[in-house]
């Protein structure tokens, strides 16, 4: 006499909640995102809308370096991420320093970019509606850059002293959703900033 496989009711199935950090971390991004938006959408409606001088024409150049070093940063933290996931602790390290080397470059390179532009070009964010609105959009970013890297950096500490294991690669993962957002975030700053906006 055969038997009938009995098909395991879904509602008994205990539920998997997701992670806390992820959904932190995903609410945090839309929130930033949506700031953004606002920051962005000023740019273009105050575009080509300043009364004098200078203009993006005139003052800005396109940060090709810099903005290859930060999209790369992404690609290096992703490789920290999969040698923690192996407990490959040096070559997390090693990854994970380029990010931040990475992610200063372009802090740097933002840096000398504002110092020439005041102080050779004389555009502050009192010049024009362009100053206001470059400095405004371009400076929420670097901010966000910042704050990534201190997060970086204290995760680099952690593994540099030994405090890291790959138990820990989910907190990473999690640290590396901001990161990413930050350099999906450039490419439209660029784009709208250094492209469209000269």
């Amino acid at each position: 006499m055969s038997t009938i496989p009995i098909t395991p009711d879904p509602a008994d199935e205990p539920w998997i909640l997701p992670d806390r950090g992820t959904i932190g971390m995903a609410c945090l991004i839309i929130a930033e995102s949506a700031i953004f938006v606002i920051f962005v959408v000023a740019y273009i409606f105050y575009m080509g809308q300043s009364l004098g001088g200078p203009t993006p024409r005139q003052v800005l150049e396109l940060p090709i370096f810099t903005t290859i070093c930060l999209l790369s940063s992404s690609f290096t933290l992703h490789w920290a991420v999969v040698a923690l996931r192996k407990s490959k602790i040096g070559a997390f390290n090693a990854w994970l320093a380029l990010t931040v080397a990475l992610g200063a470059i372009f802090l740097v390179g933002t840096g000398m970019e504002w110092y020439h532009l005041i102080y050779v070009d004389g555009l502050t964010i009192r010049t024009n509606l362009f100053g206001t609105t470059f400095y405004s959009l371009v400076g929420l970013h670097a901010t966000h850059v910042i704050v990534g890297l201190l997060m970086l950096i204290a995760a680099l500490i952690f593994g540099l002293t030994g405090h890291v294991n790959e138990k820990h690669a989910h907190r990473l993962d999690v640290l590396s959703l901001y990161w990413h957002f930050v350099d999906a975030v450039w490419v439209i700053v660029f784009t709208v900033v250094y492209v469209l906006g000269r």
